[in-house]
């Protein structure tokens, strides 16, 4: 019996990606009760995310297509940036992550960071390459800067964004950034207890 190696691959990607699948769900953990007093916070967030988009959508408009030229997206981009700042130039730190929302997210982080996969949440957080900076509302994350990636087994146990906003990581801050403008959206400070070696 003759196999292609072309097969073959195939059935190993079929086979570990319900396996990759399955091992990522056991580090999330449960979502709050229905009811609950953090549901409705969860909620509440993201509400608040949605109508910001639903705002920028109606105000800025839409990025340029990830098919145009680099140089169409960085100037379609640069304006809605522009047009969101000018837009929101009131916007104050806590408007999405309200307190309440913002010590939901800290109760969730910590316990992710205590639980079963904590130790290698720390180390993957004290590998990244650190990004500093003083966060302002509106800020654009610098071009020059690289992305601090937040793990997987984190962000699955965040309340889901919807496309256009995503979360980073800035020293202890989590940041709700706009992704397609390059915008700071929010953040939570000290979202992240300290991180030592």
């Amino acid at each position: 019996m003759h196999v292609s190696l072309d097969s073959m691959l195939t059935r190993r990607l079929l086979i570990s990606i319900p396996v990759l699948l399955v091992s990522l769900a056991s580090f999330a953990q449960a979502p709050p009760a229905l009811g609950s007093n953090d549901a409705k916070v969860v909620a509440e967030f993201q509400q608040r995310a949605k109508q910001y988009l639903d705002w920028r959508e109606k105000t800025a408009g839409k990025t340029a297509s990830t098919s145009d030229l680099p140089d169409k997206i960085v100037a379609a981009r640069r304006e809605v940036a522009g047009k969101i700042r000018a837009g929101r130039r009131g916007a104050k730190q806590g408007e999405i992550f309200t307190p309440d929302v913002s010590d939901y997210f800290r109760r969730q982080i910590a316990d992710t960071l205590n639980g079963p996969h904590g130790k290698e949440i720390r180390s993957s957080l004290r590998h990244a390459e650190p990004v500093k900076m003083d966060l302002q509302i509106n800020q654009s994350y610098p071009e020059n800067l690289p992305f601090q990636s937040t793990p997987p087994t984190l962000l699955l146990n965040l309340p889901e964004l919807p496309k256009g906003l995503e979360y980073r990581i800035l020293g202890r801050e989590l940041v709700l950034r706009d992704s397609d403008a390059n915008i700071i959206v929010d953040y939570v400070p000290n979202a992240l207890p300290g991180i030592t070696k």
